[in-house]
């Protein structure tokens, strides 16, 4: 199957420049083709993936993908999709996040030879003012320029020079990779056509009409509600597991709505027409049972995370369900309570009662009582109904949390302070004890 008609029955194309030309042009060789993104967070979200998805099919299908880390373009402020101006970052913070965001490139394409990733900062920095002006800013017209959507829907809220002049840096692009890297297909999101296709124009007036560039976007993903994809209630989903753990990641493809799981399975996974046939025919006939959400959450969570991470995720998920915490490590405790109502307890050792109350998991002992008699209090997993029981942190915890359940699924994680001192007296000793020394060695 041709690449195209791969992207096609996906639903992964919005718009192409010239299809029947990328057509012949896939077919008869290999094609180099590129997508960038600025590095002004110091992760990628999901919504990233989207068109790096593209390029991982275009990867796999025997093709060398470039992968333009815009530490130059960054600087600027690419105004697509914005209502307002972007907050200008400093160049060393730019170049900060361009490094983190290469490990996760590496991480999701490999590091062999069919995956080139480079800087955009290495060639626009070299660019001067006057040449720029002279060798670029005349081949493009501020009428067209304005025509834009990215431009024409700023002009009523209004749009600096620096992000006005955005879409000739990105054709820059374009044309430097096409001249050093025989790189012939831009890849991007929909709101990126009028930047790719001044890419396109430019190059054609600087190498000529017959030289072959094309384009390629991607629709805009939304929702069967018509919200916004990649979007929950606490914020983003980031691609850094220290942003947004494994486990939160796999949950949320796990609660995939059935109206939109099917497209996701088309789009974020690499499983052919037959497997996806079967789960959305499970959707249909079986959606309590959630086998197309769990697939997704697979397939997802083991491609930007790791077998290992999904195994993990797995684990908690099962856990949690299953109230069956006792087993847990301690990154699994981590990545499953670490965003849970938190409170901190001290180290010293008291009946559950007391504890319970002390911690203000509980306002009164009369309460705890009944809910520890009735069965309805768990200890690190473990159900207590004894009440001169004597709650421990979790055994594989390295002492430091105590996990609660009530009832069926409201947990409570307590983290346990050394020592039985509140941090802030823990501070003020180890002053004492500095001030002390230094006292001693000035005698």
């Amino acid at each position: 199957m041709n690449i195209i008609d791969e992207l096609s029955w996906r639903d992964a194309i919005n718009q192409i420049t010239d299809e029947a030309g990328l057509r012949r042009l896939t077919e008869k060789k290999s094609v180099s083709l590129y997508c960038g993104v600025d590095p002004t967070g110091d992760s990628m979200h999901i919504g990233h993936l989207i068109p790096f998805m593209m390029l991982k099919r275009f990867q796999l299908a025997g093709h060398h993908p470039y992968i333009i880390i815009g530490g130059g373009t960054g600087v600027i402020g690419d105004p697509s999709g914005r209502k307002t101006e972007r907050q200008l970052q400093t160049v060393e913070q730019i170049h900060a996040n361009a490094e983190k965001l290469k490990k996760q490139f590496i991480r999701l394409f490999g590091e062999d030879t069919n995956i080139t990733i480079v800087n955009n900062y290495d060639w626009l920095s070299r660019i001067d003012l006057l040449d720029f002006l002279r060798d670029y800013g005349k081949l493009f017209s501020v009428n067209v320029m304005l025509a834009k959507d990215v431009v024409s829907s700023r002009l009523e809220g209004g749009i600096s020079f620096t992000e006005f002049s955005y879409q000739i840096l990105q054709s820059i692009d374009y044309h430097h990779l096409l001249k050093n890297y025989d790189v012939q297909l831009q890849v991007g999101g929909a709101d990126q056509w009028g930047n790719i296709t001044s890419g396109i124009d430019m190059i054609h007036k600087i190498e000529g009409a017959e030289q072959e560039a094309y384009g390629l976007t991607i629709p805009l993903m939304l929702k069967a509600d018509g919200t916004k994809f990649g979007k929950t209630a606490g914020g983003a989903i980031w691609l850094d597991p220290e942003k947004t753990s494994p486990f939160e990641f796999y949950q949320f493809w796990l609660n995939q709505e059935d109206a939109d799981v099917v497209r996701y399975l088309k789009y974020f996974t690499f499983l052919n027409q037959d497997e996806i046939a079967a789960l959305a025919e499970a959707v249909r006939e079986e959606p309590e049972k959630r086998l197309a959400q769990r697939r997704l959450a697979e397939e997802v969570t083991a491609f930007v995370h790791g077998d290992t991470a999904l195994k993990e995720a797995e684990n908690i998920t099962e856990a949690l369900y299953h109230g069956d915490i006792a087993d847990l490590s301690k990154r699994e405790l981590e990545q499953a309570f670490g965003k849970m109502p938190t409170v901190t307890v001290g180290a010293e050792a008291k009946n559950i009662i007391d504890w319970l109350v002390d911690a203000t998991i509980y306002r009164s002992k009369r309460q705890a009582r009944e809910d520890v008699q009735n069965g309805a209090v768990s200890v690190n997993g473990i159900k207590v109904t004894e009440l001169n029981a004597v709650v421990t942190p979790h055994k594989n915890s390295d002492g430091r949390y105590v996990i609660i359940r009530r009832g069926k699924k409201k947990y409570t994680l307590a983290k346990v302070e050394k020592c039985g001192l509140p941090r802030r007296r823990r501070l003020d000793v180890r002053e004492r004890e500095k001030k002390y020394m230094r006292e001693r060695a000035e005698k």
